[in-house]
Formats: C-alpha cells, structure tokens, sequence
C-alpha cells in the first residue's frame, strides 16, 4: 500500500458491514466521516473490542515502539513478519479491523508521473482490513494495517495489498479468544483474494492531501 485510503461512509455502515451482534460503543459519531484522501499520520476510525463489546475510536494512523525514534512510526505490516519480529510484538495481540471504503496505488505508466489507481471491493461493501495497534489513551497510540503479496491482476497496480477480510473471519481476528498463532494463519491464509476486488484510474488530484471530496474516487474517462 502506498499510504493513502477513503473512508467516507457513517460508522453505522462498517459495523453493519461487520454483522457483530451486540451493543456498540461508538466514539465517532453518527455522521458520515467524509474521509476521501486519509494520509498517515491522521486519525481514523477503527473497530476493536474490549470488555464492553465492539468499540469504535479514532486512533492515529501510523505506530512505533517507543525505543525506535530513529526512524517515522510506519503505516503498515508484513503479514509474513508482523507475528514474531520484535518492532511490532507489545501491539501483536492488539487485534483491529480499519473498515475503509477504499485505497489507492500510484503506478509508473512511463509518464512523468505516476498514475493513482483506486481500489475498491466489487460487490460495493467496505474493505474491512486486519490492523494491530496500542490504544492506551495516550500520545504513543496509533496502528498499522497489515499487508501481504499482491495476487493475480493486482500485482499491476502494486506488489502488497491490505488483508482483508470476510466479516466472519473478521469477527474472528477481533476475537481476544483467538490464539495468537491462529489469527497469524488468518491473515496469512485467509485474506480476500483479487477477484473480490476492482481497480481504475482516478485523478492525480489525490496526490495533494488538501483535495477532498467525491470526485477523488470518479474513474477517469477510459482512453480510446
């Protein structure tokens, strides 16, 4: 992923979208969140669960361990390293779900500057991506979305994908239950497969953080 997500519906959408029953804690508001070009290092809603139930925060994109101030607190995880490297292992069993409606991808199309893509699932529903973070209340939280190879006709648009995730499987992963090795295998095994996803040209708008808006995700004319 290359850093730059839309999440633009009301939370009431992603948590319909979740099928969790139950009571939900809702720290965002009812209104839509209108977030059509969500940089790091900015605040986004995402959807965990503590001894209340499903929560829903808005928490910092972006974490690091306090050691590491050597370097900028990264956006994203391996899902092939993420379970037992020591950067991400005090927020590993601090499983989320980032619901988003979509992502883009820039992509070099032998122009002087490379092409946005934005992708977005099929059938119209949220992407509801794994995520691991701290959220302690405190100037050091914030997450990180886990990512793993691109596959089939994505690998076009860009070689690592967000895993996302079915709503079962999601409900899963938010499981405190789930031993940590299996939510590992989860989202190393389990994650949407490219058919599930579409992929187009969008303006190069997108690129400047200060543009918002729905046109961002308007496909560009197809060239003839």
């Amino acid at each position: 992923m290359c850093g730059r997500l839309a999440q633009y519906r009301g939370i009431h959408d992603f948590v319909a979208a979740l099928s969790m029953p139950g009571a939900l804690q809702n720290n965002v508001g009812d209104q839509q969140l209108e977030g059509y070009n969500v940089a790091p290092s900015t605040p986004v809603a995402l959807l965990r669960v503590d001894d209340g139930g499903l929560l829903v925060d808005m928490v910092k994109w972006g974490w690091r361990p306090h050691w590491a101030t050597d370097r900028a607190a990264p956006i994203n995880a391996r899902v092939e390293k993420v379970a037992h490297g020591a950067f991400f292992r005090a927020i590993w069993p601090h499983r989320a779900i980032v619901p988003v409606d979509g992502w883009y991808e820039w992509v070099a199309d032998g122009g002087q500057k490379k092409q946005p893509y934005y992708i977005r699932r099929r059938d119209g529903q949220p992407s509801l991506c794994a995520a691991i973070g701290q959220y302690a209340g405190s100037e050091h939280d914030g997450f990180v979305i886990i990512t793993a190879d691109a596959k089939g006709g994505m690998v076009d648009v860009h070689d690592r994908r967000p895993v996302v995730l079915s709503s079962g499987l999601a409900r899963q992963w938010l499981d405190s239950a789930l031993p940590k090795e299996q939510a590992e295998q989860l989202a190393l095994n389990l994650g949407e497969g490219p058919d599930a996803f579409e992929w187009y040209r969008v303006s190069t708008a997108v690129g400047n953080v200060r543009n918002q808006g729905a046109e961002l995700i308007s496909p560009l004319p197809s060239e003839s």
